[in-house]
């Protein structure tokens, strides 16, 4: 049985990722910073193992891949967002924010990749946004960061080709997620819409008008897991945003 490694895996995409593999028959361990939100999806999965882990910080990466031994596939989910304009983006930010989206998608790949390698099989999706394929105001330092993950992949999946390893990113626009309950929290505050225009405001960005369920997410990331000819590629899930 295949062991699939999720990380920022308490809720949102990563939580439906994890439902999605577990019904494909995979093994799979849900990581994050939070043992709490971790424990209520176990308790909410079931059949899932959970592991401590700050994807930002090089020791906590490795001694959670230590813990959970071998990984056949590794979903780079864990991330944060922050808005802010670009001049009163403060240092701290910026590293903060490339640290959660970016460092951490690389130290994890680097813990699996070893022993992927020397058992010629394996797969690192990384969830990246549609933020890694074009701008948004206000949001410059988390663009950059997943803009990051992108050519990350595209080099890691260049490096691992012939190897029998795939990397590839899945690109969604705003999803129903806590980062978008955040962003609707944002709007209202700084402009004094109603929580129902904000989520409006964010909808009409995907040309079919509604927000990304994290369930058609995770559809995406299990398909590039069985689609053994798609490599380095960045799946849109966006409803036509980024055409």
């Amino acid at each position: 049985m295949k062991h699939a490694v999720i990380t920022g895996g308490g809720s949102g995409i990563g939580a439906a990722v994890a439902k999605r593999l577990l019904a494909d028959g995979l093994r799979v361990t849900l990581m994050g910073r939070s043992v709490t939100r971790l424990q209520a999806r176990q308790a909410e999965l079931g059949g899932v193992a959970i592991q401590a882990c700050d994807v930002s910080d090089e020791a906590s990466v490795a001694a959670a891949f230590m813990a959970v031994g071998d990984v056949d596939i590794l979903v780079n989910n864990a991330g944060q967002v922050e808005t802010a304009p670009l001049h009163k983006t403060s240092l701290e930010l910026w590293r903060r924010l490339l640290d959660a989206n970016l460092t951490g998608s690389f130290l994890c790949s680097r813990a699996v990749l070893p022993g992927m390698l020397e058992r010629r099989q394996g797969s690192i999706v990384n969830v990246a946004s549609t933020a890694a394929l074009k701008g948004y105001a206000y949001v410059a330092a988390y663009c950059a960061a997943k803009h990051g993950v992108l050519g990350l992949t595209r080099a890691m999946a260049l490096e691992v080709a012939a190897k029998g390893l795939t990397v590839n990113a899945v690109c969604p626009g705003y999803t129903e997620t806590d980062i978008v309950a955040q962003a609707v929290d944002t709007i209202v505050a700084k402009t004094g819409r109603t929580a129902a225009q904000a989520r409006a405001e964010l909808a009409r960005a995907n040309p079919r008008g509604q927000l990304i369920q994290p369930e058609e997410v995770a559809d995406t990331v299990a398909w590039l897991l069985t689609a053994t000819g798609v490599n380095g590629q960045a799946i849109a899930v966006c409803g036509g945003e980024t055409m």
